[in-house]
């Protein structure tokens, strides 16, 4: 009896282990995609402006960019859109990764946003109960 206590207690601990490792990172990365990456892109900070010059499609793009990245970062931070917008994410860090690779020639930079694309398929797929949720809630 000790032994299952001992068992479920040790999977609750890692449970909310793991619960507030995937919030700290949402937050975390929520904050850095609305402060850091889609208000820039918004607001026309120089380099911002610069770069989708060079990438070629005008400023909708740049203004498209940034509100999608300003909604995942605020989708990372709401509960029930966390695996929803992370799942986004993923895929729009996928396409940021092809753009610096193959329009801009930078394929030295292409990492940093392929990594990120694995930390939000990650956090997607943890919070993959979240997105059946949703999904349910819409079809009704």
């Amino acid at each position: 009896m000790t032994a299952v206590a001992t068992t479920a207690s040790t999977a609750d601990r890692s449970g909310k282990v793991l619960n507030r490792t995937l919030w700290t990172l949402q937050i975390l990365l929520g904050l850095f995609f609305i402060i850091a990456s889609g208000l820039p892109k918004v607001f026309g900070e120089a380099n911002a402006v610069r770069i989708f010059n060079e990438i070629g499609l005008g400023d909708w793009f740049r203004y498209f960019t940034g509100v999608v990245e300003i909604a995942g970062g605020i989708g990372l931070l709401v509960p029930r859109l966390s695996g929803l917008a992370a799942a986004g994410l993923s895929v729009t860090m996928v396409l940021a990764a092809a753009t610096q690779a193959f329009i801009m020639g930078a394929p030295g930079l292409a990492p940093f946003p392929l990594v990120l694309a694995v930390l939000f398929a990650w956090l997607a797929y943890r919070r993959r109960d979240r997105i059946v949720v949703l999904r349910k809630m819409l079809s009704c």
